[in-house]
């Protein structure tokens, strides 16, 4: 069999369970977001001046970030779960979340006095950051392997990154009402590491869990 026609088969085939697997995405993220803050609230929990830091613009630009990140990653990974699907098209999105946050770097360049942006940079939360948003995103990224296993991936390691990569922006976002370091570049730096670990993990099992 030619590449092409195993292509068209594959997506005849997805087509005839379009509905359940649509359904099945939908089902992922509502469970893999209890999970995650279940493990959230039993973890850790909100940061004791959530009320007063929710007024505040460093704080929600955190959320803006994961969630753009989380919307772009659920879309793409939906689309690398069918065969043949336009991948580029939605791929290409993804840049959103690092002009953001790039953008939001720039800007506390020019307002942080230079002697503190180590400080910032550093933050308080460090080890706190690198460990409980890979433990709060293991649970999410499970939920998407198996959902993955409901389509007919062509690049399961692709897949299984942006499982890796949605799964720590729903995880990152629970943890950002938690943290108390609001800066940008503690954002850029170590939220980016700790949802890295996910992508390789999510990379790794997904060469194994994904395959057709």
């Amino acid at each position: 069999m030619q590449t092409n026609d195993l292509i068209n088969a594959l997506k005849a085939d997805a087509a005839k369970h379009a509905m359940p697997l649509g359904h099945a995405w939908w089902v992922a993220i509502a469970a893999a977001t209890i999970v995650a803050a279940v493990a959230f609230f039993v973890l850790i929990g909100p940061r004791p001046d959530f009320a007063a830091a929710a007024h505040t613009l460093r704080f929600l630009l955190k959320f803006i970030v994961t969630l753009t990140l989380t919307v772009v990653a659920f879309g793409l990974l939906r689309v690398l779960s069918r065969p043949g699907s336009n991948v580029r098209g939605v791929a290409y999105w993804l840049v959103l979340t690092p002009v953001l946050l790039g953008a939001a770097v720039v800007a506390e360049l020019f307002v942080v006095p230079t002697d503190q942006l180590l400080a910032v940079w550093w933050g308080s939360n460090v080890y706190v950051c690198l460990t409980f948003i890979p433990l709060i995103g293991l649970g999410p990224l499970a939920i998407f392997l198996v959902a993955l296993r409901h389509g007919a991936p062509t690049r399961p390691g692709p897949a299984g990154a942006v499982a890796g990569l949605l799964a720590g922006g729903i995880a990152a976002t629970f943890y950002a009402a938690h943290c108390t370091d609001d800066s940008p570049l503690f954002v850029a730096t170590w939220y980016s590491i700790a949802i890295a670990g996910l992508v390789v993990l999510g990379t790794i099992l997904g060469r194994r869990v994904a395959r057709w």
